[in-house]
């Protein structure tokens, strides 16, 4: 069972959000007939508001709700922020963000709102009813350049990508699969799907390295050890599967490659670390982390750490611990 706020992510609680939203909207009411409590009765359909919206962001009109209220409130900065958070659960595509810039927010704020909602709906079900060939391509191809890191994102596109896999299988999901973990690796339900698929492919090393990855994210499943199982005996004849766990070169070829992925919206910011500090340091894979952790590149560094670590690099393992508690802290969700 998944529990802390990377599973109320994973499994949003509608009825909660239901609730605060009907709340929400009741104090709104009350503000337009109550003039005299006007600003108090706004002020908590605000904040049930909000938490409608923390309760569950996959409902349209806790979005819509909550950005009435910022309306009548006048709140610019506050409608701005909130465009933008729904930008980021949407994949922060750089055509939606550039839409924020320079534009009466109050004015049309609503509108862009709509639009987003309407064009790239929150409801995987939905959004998968309304795609044909063409979108399905579209959509393959915008997945590269999106920001996938906020956890609320990668749980939208990871449920995308589940319905995808029915119709259009491996070869097209797969890819996307890799992009989505590059963001958030411990998303140990999409290393699972992965590596079931690849366990399908007869691509066992890869299904292997995915199972690893599943279970040290999750330790309570065991998926991993039942896989090696199934390698070592074939249930139905007790024949043996020629096959042995990935030597660490393979390991660390394909570690590289999700820190390759990972490492795609990587900004050379400046280091919180004094340049004296860095000259101490001589290892240079550490002074490589050490500015990754420095930038919140959290996910390119759990995947470097890790395969410094698998190469029997123990020292790197402080820097593994650090950038698992970086992605953790990640998860937290601010709601403008």
């Amino acid at each position: 069972m998944v529990e802390g706020l990377a599973g109320r992510l994973q499994h949003p609680r509608r009825s909660l959000g239901d609730r605060h939203r009907s709340q929400a909207l009741k104090f709104l009411r009350l503000s337009e007939v109550d003039v005299e409590r006007d600003s108090e009765n706004t002020r908590w359909a605000e904040q049930n508001a909000r938490q409608a919206l923390l309760h569950d962001f996959t409902h349209p009109e806790n979005w819509r709700t909550l950005a009435q209220i910022k309306v009548k409130l006048a709140d610019e900065i506050g409608l701005r922020a909130l465009l933008s958070d729904l930008f980021s659960v949407l994949g922060r595509d750089p055509e939606q963000v550039n839409q924020l810039v320079g534009i009466p927010i109050l004015d049309v704020g609503i509108e862009l709102l709509e639009a987003a909602l309407i064009s790239d709906h929150l409801d995987p079900d939905l959004w998968y009813e309304s795609l044909n060939a063409q979108m399905i391509q579209k959509f393959s191809e915008r997945f590269a350049i999106l920001d996938l890191s906020d956890p609320r994102c990668n749980v939208l596109f990871g449920r995308r990508v589940e319905r995808l896999w029915v119709s259009e299988g491996d070869d097209v999901c797969i890819p996307l699969a890799r992009l989505l973990l590059s963001n958030r690796p411990q998303n140990f339900e999409m290393w699972t799907e992965l590596a079931r698929a690849h366990e399908r492919m007869g691509t066992f090393d890869e299904a292997w390295f995915c199972y690893d990855q599943a279970q040290t994210n999750a330790p309570h499943i065991d998926v991993r050890d039942q896989f090696r199982n199934r390698m070592e005996v074939r249930m139905e004849t007790g024949e043996r599967l020629p096959w042995k766990q990935p030597t660490i070169e393979i390991r660390d070829q394909f570690l590289g490659k999700m820190q390759d992925l990972a490492s795609r919206f990587t900004t050379n910011i400046e280091d919180g670390h004094t340049d004296e500090y860095i000259e101490t340091v001589v290892n240079e894979d550490e002074i490589e982390l050490i500015r990754l952790i420095d930038n919140s590149e959290f996910s390119t560094a759990f995947f470097l750490s890790r395969r410094l670590l698998t190469r029997g690099e123990n020292w790197a393992e402080k820097y593994f611990e650090i950038s698992q508690k970086g992605l953790q802290t990640g998860d937290d969700v601010h709601i403008p």
